[in-house]
């Protein structure tokens, strides 16, 4: 865990409300993993925002981020050269030696840390494939940032673009080879995923008071009854001890 005063130097409209932040360190990253998270400290909001790494490198990391209130929306506003002070390499991160033949779940602005978690399979040659759910076409967007990396399957639930339907009704109703998954949405999907599939990982949002397990905020019940922090212990755990 890093607390660094990052350079924005991009921050523009990705698609529809999702904008892509790109920030650069004087410092190089230490031990950055796909699946962890940044708390950015906004001009004039007590609490941190929360971002997932969406990517990253030795001395940059990037962000998609969805434009859901007062703070986010400011975000958007930050010219290019501002400073944000910004706790890096927060959470666990996703476990990549856990599959040769991995599947990525999205479902919206979920999407996110797949670029990173792409580019990790791909070091290693693996091309994954993911199946990412939007609610219509004017929802899709970005995925030039994905595809170079793995292989794309597109739901909508309208049926407006790709296959009519969400990510687990696609799962249900067609063959698709793999032996472990990763999934971030919307907690109803990863709910129905998690109950049709054990074999996976799940990253978990919350609202975050610290985003440090100090103020115990995000905690969540497992099926063994024990108590875990999503900050902390999570945001990703595996699909077979949650109980959503």
């Amino acid at each position: 865990m890093e607390d660094l005063s990052l350079k924005i130097v991009e921050n523009h409209l990705l698609h529809g409300d999702v904008y892509l932040l790109k920030m650069e360190s004087k410092e190089p990253f230490k031990g950055l993993r796909p699946g962890q998270f940044a708390e950015l400290q906004l001009d004039g909001h007590f609490l941190r925002r929360p971002l997932s790494l969406a990517d990253f490198d030795t001395n940059s990391v990037t962000f998609l981020y969805k434009v859901v209130g007062k703070g986010t929306k400011e975000l958007t506003e930050y010219p290019l050269g501002e400073h944000i002070q910004t706790i890096m390499g927060l959470g666990n991160g996703f476990d990549i030696e856990a599959s040769k033949k991995p599947l990525f779940v999205a479902g919206g602005i979920g999407i996110a840390p797949f670029i990173a978690l792409g580019k990790a399979f791909a070091s290693k040659g693996i091309r994954p494939t993911m199946i990412v759910g939007f609610k219509n076409k004017d929802e899709v967007g970005g995925l030039e940032l994905y595809s170079p990396y793995m292989d794309i399957i597109v739901t909508t639930d309208d049926g407006s673009y790709g296959e009519k339907g969400n990510p687990v009704s696609y799962l249900k109703s067609h063959k698709v080879d793999f032996d472990y998954y990763y999934a971030c949405g919307p907690l109803i999907m990863l709910k129905f995923l998690s109950e049709a599939f054990s074999n996976g990982e799940l990253s978990l949002e919350a609202r975050m008071g610290c985003g440090i397990g100090a103020c115990m905020g995000c905690s969540i019940m497992l099926k063994d009854g024990s108590a875990k922090r999503i900050c902390r212990e999570g945001p990703i755990f595996k699909a077979e001890v949650l109980s959503l």
